[in-house]
């Protein structure tokens, strides 16, 4: 089941939401998402599987815009069912880019709008969802707020009506594919999206360097990579200060997340256009 939509219309956040655990990085900006990232959630009658994939978005500057929209489009098609996410507050064009790739998927598929809770005119709401059902030809729309995890029962049951039938793929207990070393690099990265502001945090990635469980204490080695020095030195900041407080952040969530404490060290290397080099994005995991 791929959770499809345009960039920032908070499909990361209704996975979080979903599977009770933060898996996947999520701030206001646009494009957080860069992997596909698998959720699940077992419940007593069904197993269903979520696929969060980058924003589909029309501007491309960089191979690493077209190979999130590859690997987006490319799971569209691979995928029995589509959960189509729109933001209430406002249509954009890489909304109607959307559109055209869920038709051309031709894949059952529920819409939801969320961002619900943000809407100050609720009266609203009906006429949105009256233009969205032309719009898309259907009539199986889920109002939600991921945010405020409102209406999610709903979605579940939508979808359900969907899922073809089929053996539990993973154990009850599992909630995601992704690795530890995965889901600590994602939530350091999400703090340098939240800390960092223009272009800065589209040139960095995060790869973790070396991880050690000592049994009480985990120490994480991180490697912040930029695509200029003038980058570099807006993550380390003044003294230091912005790189030990993205350090802080991180750190306190990866202990929150691992239930032990954790001696983070972060690093900064230039890696000049990273974000148009094909063996700097395998080595990130981002796929081609």
């Amino acid at each position: 089941m791929a959770l499809v939509g345009r960039p920032n219309v908070g499909k990361s956040t209704l996975l979080n939401a979903l599977v009770g655990q933060k898996i996947a990085a999520t701030t206001p900006k646009p494009q957080t998402t860069r992997h596909r990232i698998l959720g699940i959630v077992t419940l007593e009658c069904a197993q269903i599987i979520f696929i969060d994939l980058p924003g589909l978005h029309t501007r491309q500057p960089h191979l690493i815009n077209r190979a999130m929209n590859t690997v987006a489009i490319g799971s569209m098609q691979d995928a029995d069912v589509l959960a189509v996410m729109v933001d209430a507050s406002r249509w954009t064009p890489d909304d109607e880019f959307v559109l055209e790739q869920v038709a051309a998927a031709n894949r059952p598929f529920v819409l939801l709008l969320n961002k619900i809770d943000q809407m100050k005119d609720k009266k609203r709401l009906l006429p949105l969802i009256a233009d969205l059902r032309e719009r898309f030809g259907t009539d199986e729309i889920v109002p939600i707020s991921a945010l405020r995890s409102e209406n999610l029962q709903a979605v579940v049951d939508a979808l359900l009506r969907y899922l073809p039938e089929g053996p539990f793929l993973f154990p009850e207990d599992e909630v995601t594919d992704r690795s530890l070393k995965f889901i600590i690099s994602e939530l350091i990265r999400e703090k340098i999206f939240l800390l960092t502001n223009r272009e800065v945090p589209y040139s960095t990635a995060v790869h973790i360097e070396a991880f050690e469980d000592q049994g009480k204490l985990v120490r994480i080695d991180a490697l912040i990579w930029v695509e200029r020095p003038s980058h570099k030195k807006i993550i380390i900041g003044r003294k230091g200060q912005l790189i030990k407080e993205i350090g802080m952040r991180a750190r306190k969530e990866i202990e929150e997340l691992l239930g032990k404490k954790v001696h983070l060290q972060l690093w900064v290397k230039v890696r000049k256009d990273w974000q148009d080099d094909v063996r700097s994005l395998k080595d990130i995991g981002i796929e081609q």
